[in-house]
């Protein structure tokens, strides 16, 4: 066997061994999940309030403070994603300006959570003098708003130039070129961005702690502090209460089997609507 062969073949052995030990991993993750999570997972966990030490109780409160903060968070940031995503993708690849918001949606992509908790919490909690419901969605979306850029961008570059020329061709404005002709072609791919967005600030804690903060009551009013899944979690974890600890292992098994159902969905939905256009088109 010649050296090239035993190099590649141990390069193949690296990348299987690597694979291995990321499935490892999260098997283990998933194992210790599910075993302690589903010890929990009762009709109660839904129904009822998060309770006091040593009392019964569920998590109902800090789920749908969860599904509204995260909701509202994705409401906000994906306009303003896919229209500068827009702008990125139609404007001249050379443009200073184009470049400076690339470079900054990068940095903001990789950003620690708590950074944009904190720049919040003097936006936002320190002005109003209240932590908020508000003021967690706007850090969720400000974490969820690269993804969305980033994404948008990409797609919209894949589309086909004759596509735009044909288009232009039969006089429509270049508005209407993107929003009829760019936006359908490449409207799975930026679903799958929203998507994606969505999973990357499910379970994001640091930036709710500085921000919505969290409530033992049920509360739909975003001006106050709003219960919410990844604070009750932390605070559960890392209490002396079996019972409270018991709750902590439920809701993040909820958070997990909920990020994963997204990037299913992130993965099946884009392949189901090419699927569906096609059978259209036939």
């Amino acid at each position: 066997m010649t050296l090239r062969k035993v190099k590649n073949q141990a390069f193949i052995g690296f990348c299987l061994l690597s694979v291995l030990f990321g499935l490892l991993v999260l098997s283990s993750v998933l194992y210790s999940l599910i075993g302690n999570g589903l010890a929990g997972m009762k009709l109660e966990l839904f129904t009822e309030l998060t309770p006091g030490p040593g009392s019964p109780g569920g998590l109902k409160n800090a789920i749908v403070g969860s599904l509204i903060l995260t909701g509202l968070g994705i409401i906000i940031a994906t306009p303003l994603g896919v229209l500068a995503g827009t702008w990125l993708s139609e404007s001249n690849r050379s443009s200073k300006a184009a470049e400076t918001l690339r470079f900054l949606n990068g940095m903001l992509m990789s950003a620690p959570s708590i950074l944009i908790g904190l720049f919040v919490y003097e936006l936002v909690v320190v002005t109003t003098g209240t932590f908020s419901g508000w003021a967690g969605a706007t850090a969720l979306a400000i974490l969820a708003l690269p993804v969305i850029v980033s994404t948008t961008e990409e797609m919209l570059r894949l589309v086909p130039t004759t596509l735009k020329e044909a288009g232009s061709g039969l006089g429509a404005p270049r508005w209407r070129v993107i929003t009829k002709l760019c936006y359908r072609a490449a409207g799975p791919g930026i679903i799958t961005g929203i998507l994606l967005a969505t999973a990357r600030i499910t379970g994001e804690t640091a930036p709710l702690l500085f921000t919505a903060l969290n409530s033992n009551y049920m509360t739909t009013d975003l001006s106050k502090p709003m219960a919410n899944l990844p604070v009750t979690i932390y605070q559960y974890a890392m209490s002396p209460y079996e019972d409270w600890n018991q709750l902590a292992w439920s809701g993040a098994l909820l958070i997990t089997t909920f990020i994963l159902m997204i990037n299913l969905l992130a993965t099946v939905l884009p392949r189901w609507l090419k699927a569906r256009k096609a059978a259209i088109k036939s």
